[in-house]
């Protein structure tokens, strides 16, 4: 087992998806790194698969997250992700049960103890205040705060709800991490969320589509410095 790295507030999440691929992916993963030096803020950057090994071995600051991986034991497994596999290409965590691949609490459960088995650090997606309430019992590393009604609407969690997730979070784990996402489209949307109180944010569409994805996600991650420096 790897020993898992410690990712530290203020953080950054970026996850191109599918929206980049090839070379593009590199480009912003670069880029990223980059800023994560200048700023002194930790990147999460949740990467394609067939990036992971690439991005892992030309970057020096990212935290490389894969976007998904499936519980299964060294053997059968056709198409599925094998978390040894993950470790192998320089992954060193994973996001889980994101809207886009959700996962019952059961199936989080058991992929989040081979994370554990592996070293792999977990980053969960919670919908609601309810569904992260039932994940924090799970002990992941972080928990992303995420309305699903707001993914890509330009629209961004508002302080009530950033104030009231985190404090339920905290109730079952006060040493969780925890995100706060959905709709983060500019670097003042950044710097709103984190001055209200967030540990980290991150942006998917809002960086990967920008017209300069690089110089969008270097003020993304400016930003997220300069309103935890403001907070504190």
């Amino acid at each position: 087992m790897t020993t898992k790295r410690k990712i530290k507030p203020p953080f950054f999440e970026i996850g191109p998806k599918s929206y980049l691929y090839g070379d593009d992916v590199l480009a912003l993963a670069l880029a990223a790194d980059a800023a994560s030096e200048k700023y002194g803020v930790d990147v999460i950057f949740t990467t394609p698969f067939v990036d992971i090994r690439r991005v892992a071995q030309e970057t020096n600051h990212l935290f490389v997250f894969a976007p998904h991986m499936d519980p299964i034991p060294v053997g059968r497994g056709l198409a599925d992700i094998l978390p040894e596999s993950l470790v192998a290409a320089g992954a060193c965590g994973v996001m889980l049960n994101h809207v886009e691949k959700p996962l019952s609490l059961s199936d989080l459960h058991r992929t989040i103890l081979r994370a554990q088995e592996v070293g792999l650090l977990t980053i969960v997606i919670s919908d609601s205040i309810s569904e992260a309430a039932a994940i924090a019992h799970l002990s992941p590393d972080i928990i992303v705060a995420e309305p699903s009604e707001l993914i890509g609407t330009g629209k961004t969690s508002s302080e009530d709800y950033v104030n009231s997730s985190t404090s339920v979070i905290r109730s079952i784990d006060a040493d969780v991490l925890i995100l706060q996402g959905a709709g983060i489209s500019s670097p003042q949307d950044v710097y709103d969320v984190i001055f209200a109180g967030a540990q980290a944010t991150g942006s998917s569409s809002g960086v990967a589509l920008a017209p300069d994805p690089a110089a969008m996600a270097d003020g993304m991650i400016r930003a997220a410095r300069e309103a935890w420096d403001a907070r504190h």
